[in-house]
């Protein structure tokens, strides 16, 4: 038995059914196409699938999509704006912080709800902050160089380059 759900994804709302038993991950992936929520291990131990429901980071691989009806979804695709990188996704490159890529997106999302809840993290928390994550190639040091730079270009973006914001 098929049951509605409505979820707002990337900012475009959705009106779906779905079956008790439908992962988001699987919602995402082959119903609506967003394609860069990766899965890596199915038992929520490596982040690959993270995706940001209402701000929060949140294992797609073991979260039913009735789960998040009503909620707000990020996923990599969304964080992109105006065809500007975000500027976790522009240090990432610039730092060389992606490799094979297929932790890369869970990586970013979780860092970015670890950003907006902490904007100037010491390496420490950082490495807190994205313990959830698991990448095989980089051994974290871009990863944690690359969220670094970020929180500086988030801050600059924040209070502009005149000084506080608006």
């Amino acid at each position: 038995m098929k049951h509605p759900i409505k979820i707002a994804v990337n900012g475009e709302n959705y009106e779906l059914s779905v079956s008790p038993n439908e992962l988001l991950i699987d919602l995402l992936r082959n119903r609506l196409d967003l394609t860069g929520t990766k899965e890596g291990c199915g038992t929520g131990d490596c982040g690959a699938c993270t995706v940001l429901v209402d701000g929060k980071p949140l294992n797609s691989c073991l979260t039913l999509a009735l789960e998040v009806d009503g909620k707000n979804i990020l996923t990599i695709e969304g964080l992109a704006q105006g065809g500007e990188l975000h500027p976790l996704q522009k240090a990432f490159i610039d730092e060389g912080a992606v490799q094979c890529g297929f932790c890369t997106p869970g990586m970013i999302l979780s860092a970015k709800a670890f950003l907006d809840e902490n904007s100037h993290p010491s390496e420490e928390e950082i490495k807190r902050g994205i313990a959830g994550n698991f990448c095989r190639c980089t051994g974290y040091k871009k990863i944690i160089k690359a969220i670094q730079t970020a929180s500086l270009g988030l801050a600059s973006e924040i209070k502009g380059p005149a000084g506080p914001s608006r």
